[in-house]
């Protein structure tokens, strides 16, 4: 029987009462599956920071989980970021997962601050430095939109682990081959940090196809076919529980020890999976009152 997984799940920051809701309402049913932490993203130029801080505060004080709290280099200098950084840690923060970021609003590409930091290696690098953190990284089982190749992806993902990083989270993908094919190529360049597959529940298929075309995640033809079908059929929920399930399971089956599930604050579909991978609630929410 295939070993029940360490489980973490990523989050996101409200920006309206509602989203709060819908926040409170995701955290409040993940939260007794006892992840291993929980990651709270970053807005495009720095536009969630303080959200992001809160955000992060209240899940770690209210809900009993360890929080990785996202950081990246867009938009402000060495010195905001890294004050980003401390106040983090004053917040007992001890793990941040520190990315590049995405080319703010309007932008065509990432270019950075002329008094920041020029890419993650270099954000990784001083965040280590102060010996305050556990470092997560992005990284890309599909090439990066700004990179050349997959080689080129598992080249830069050394290069972050060399300067700091203890472990990596993967982009999403919809196909197992995808990710132990980047595996195989990031132990070949002897990268031995653990690499978390990211594993992203369809809520909305339109939705998750965009979102692959921004990011470069290759959409399968037979993928997109079964979903036209199972539209038709009003069967598209249980579609996507079913083939969530089944590449966890081909997952863990290749010898994954832990899943990182992007939410998208919407807990529902990422509870089921769970479930049916035979992970229960362990543990009872603290009084949030």
């Amino acid at each position: 029987m295939t070993k029940t997984p360490n489980i973490s799940f990523e989050f996101f920051p409200p920006q309206t009462l509602d989203a709060s809701f819908r926040l409170w309402e995701t955290v409040q049913v993940l939260a007794p599956l006892a992840p291993t932490f929980a990651s709270v993203t970053y807005g495009a130029g720095g536009t969630t920071r303080k959200l992001t801080h809160e955000a992060v505060a209240t899940i770690g004080s209210h809900y009993g989980l360890n929080v990785a709290a996202h950081l990246t280099c867009v938009d402000a200098t060495r010195a905001e970021t890294l004050e980003i950084a401390e106040s983090y840690a004053a917040a007992g923060v001890t793990e941040i997962v520190a990315l590049r970021g995405d080319a703010p609003k309007g932008a065509a590409r990432f270019t950075p601050h002329p008094d920041g930091f020029a890419s993650s290696v270099e954000l990784v690098a001083a965040l280590a430095e102060t010996g305050k953190f556990k470092l997560r990284v992005g990284a890309y089982p599909e090439p990066h939109p700004d990179s050349a190749d997959t080689l080129a992806d598992v080249q830069f993902l050394k290069r972050k682990i060399d300067a700091g990083a203890t472990s990596a989270i993967t982009q999403f993908f919809f196909e197992a081959e995808t990710f132990l094919r980047f595996r195989d190529a990031c132990v070949k360049a002897g990268i031995t940090a653990p690499i978390l597959p990211g594993i992203l529940p369809i809520q909305s298929w339109e939705g998750t196809k965009k979102f692959a075309a921004r990011c470069g995640t290759q959409v399968p033809a037979w993928l997109d076919d079964a979903f036209v079908a199972a539209k038709r059929d009003g069967r598209e929920a249980l579609l996507a529980t079913a083939l969530c399930t089944e590449l966890c399971d081909e997952l863990l089956g290749e010898g994954v020890q832990d899943l990182h599930f992007y939410t998208l604050n919407k807990p529902h579909l990422t509870r089921d999976v769970c479930h049916a991978l035979g992970i229960s609630p362990q543990v009872a929410l603290q009084n949030v009152a």
